[in-house]
């Protein structure tokens, strides 16, 4: 079981590292972006006037609306899974637990980044010998911590882009299976903008 135990760290080692190096290329983006936010928020109103007219206005109304609800989302998620992996550690009686819910806080915006902290405190409960609260960790992980971005986070998009929740969890899966880390943003934009165009095209006209 050496083998494919190694083989499986290290894919989860290269989704962790992936994960984190597409976080550090959107927030070194950022950086540049909430610097010139101001020109740059103008010459894209402009643009999308010049190009679209009153459509493109809304199109990029919705884009905005959409980008700020997915990042609402993930604070948002972030956030309960850190409380609730803290409630957790304390529970199993791992030490610093308000530090791994800190870290777990920040892990959980980026694929499979809660595990890598309670899966630690578990293995580090099992290296003890509390292998009850060990067990007892895994599973609190499982099916608590990390099930709460399944639901938690397309219920927070969703109220922020003033979407349904069916088009952001489709969003944001297909998007993460498609782009990566990124997905989670682009693939809630491209269904709320083709759901806008959808709509806007089915729209019956006014007879004349």
């Amino acid at each position: 079981m050496i083998a494919p135990a190694r083989q499986f760290a290290l894919a989860l080692g290269g989704i962790a590292a992936n994960g984190l190096l597409q976080l550090a290329l959107v927030l070194f983006v950022t950086f540049f972006l909430y610097r010139d936010g101001v020109a740059i928020s103008k010459a894209l109103y402009v643009g999308a006037r010049k190009l679209g007219g009153e459509l493109g206005e809304n199109m990029l109304e919705k884009a905005r609306g959409t980008v700020v609800g997915v990042m609402l989302g993930i604070v948002g998620t972030a956030a309960a899974q850190g409380t609730v992996a803290m409630i957790g550690f304390l529970i199993a009686g791992v030490p610093e637990a308000m530090l791994l819910g800190f870290a777990t806080f920040f892990l959980s915006m980026i694929p499979v980044g809660p595990p890598l902290i309670w899966g630690g405190a578990a293995a580090w409960l099992y290296s003890e010998g509390q292998t009850g609260w060990a067990i007892f960790l895994v599973l609190y992980g499982l099916f608590v911590v990390s099930s709460i971005d399944n639901f938690v986070k397309p219920i927070l998009i969703a109220r922020g882009a003033g979407l349904s929740i069916l088009l952001i969890a489709l969003g944001v899966l297909g998007g993460v299976l498609v782009f990566g880390f990124i997905g989670i943003f682009l693939g809630p934009v491209l269904l709320a903008l083709g759901d806008m165009l959808l709509q806007r095209w089915l729209r019956e006209e006014p007879h004349a």
